[in-house]
């Protein structure tokens, strides 16, 4: 990030520094349980997660595309998309990533890749079909300053150890509902250790999953935030935001669903009208949230001018 011209935030980066150092214990307390309840556990479990870990910061870029049906598109076939990301990075001074189209009515777009030269920024058909220019533009800068704050792969490390907790306690559980909590093994107590793996990995996975959506709220507000001050726009982010909102409402509900996987990539998350959750469970901040920060940029930039 340190040579781009995106904007930093100072309060929002001590925030998710803390939010991560809260992860990084939590990493420690779950290996460190799994060595107490049983070394040769605990040498496995550390094993699959750095697995995991491996397998999710090379691939997870490949995969989401494929899942995505996102296809790579050269100027020529995509001359006016293109021309936004050429304007974006001559603004930021930052790499061009690879630019990609996905054919979907759901209107988003999204930012992948572990570091700038693998980035890759995908918008569906839908989104460049509902936005003017100077909207798609600040869409734009907020997923190309997810790739100069290196979110991708902060997410991909913060997010393993929730991946691996959860699986841990999912196929605990089936074994143990297929007689593992009855086995006993010489003088240990199969059964019991696998209780008490479950519960640490299930523990994990709850405190895990709750400081990653936080860290992943605090991310969007600052990609919202860089983008805005970037264009000097924040006005054309915010109706935006508000139009693909709306639109998202009106999308069918089985579109959705095969979306809203992928709602932690999105620039706004793929929810349909009277889709309701709590605030601490999202991966993105509330509407509310991300336009009140915007009229305030746009405040500060009028005092400026």
């Amino acid at each position: 990030m340190a040579r781009t011209r995106y904007a930093s935030d100072r309060g929002l980066t001590s925030r998710m520094l803390v939010t991560m150092f809260l992860l990084g214990l939590v990493y420690v307390v779950f290996v460190s349980a799994f060595f107490v309840i049983s070394p040769s556990i605990g040498v496995i479990a550390l094993g699959v997660a750095l697995v995991f870990l491996l397998a999710q910061y090379f691939f997870s870029g490949k995969l989401t595309m494929f899942a995505m049906h996102g296809r790579e598109v050269s100027p020529e076939e995509a001359p006016e998309l293109h021309g936004v990301i050429d304007r974006i990075c001559a603004m930021s001074d930052a790499p061009k990533p690879r630019v990609a189209i996905t054919d979907t009515d759901v209107p988003n777009a999204f930012a992948t890749g572990r570091n700038q030269k693998k980035a890759v920024v995908c918008v569906t058909t839908g989104l460049m079909r509902r936005l003017d220019p100077v909207e798609l533009e600040g869409v734009l800068a907020h997923e190309m300053a997810h790739i100069a704050h290196k979110d991708v792969a902060v997410m991909t490390i913060a997010s393993f150890l929730g991946i691996c907790a959860g699986l841990i306690t999912r196929f605990g559980l089936e074994w143990g509902l297929w007689g593992g909590f009855n086995r006993r093994d010489g003088d240990q107590n199969t059964g019991l250790i696998l209780l008490a793996v479950i519960a640490v990995s299930a523990v994990a996975y709850a405190v895990s999953f709750l400081l990653t959506r936080a860290l992943s709220r605090y991310r969007e507000l600052s990609a919202d935030r860089a983008a805005a001050l970037l264009t000097g726009r924040p006005s054309a982010l915010a109706s935006a935001l508000t139009k693909v909102t709306g639109e998202i409402a009106r999308i069918p509900t089985n579109d959705l669903r095969s979306a809203q996987a992928f709602n932690a990539f999105f620039f706004t998350p793929a929810f349909g009208k009277g889709f309701s959750v709590s605030s601490l469970f999202s991966t993105h901040p509330t509407l509310d949230r991300r336009l009140a920060q915007l009229s305030s940029i746009s405040d500060q930039l009028s005092r400026g001018a």
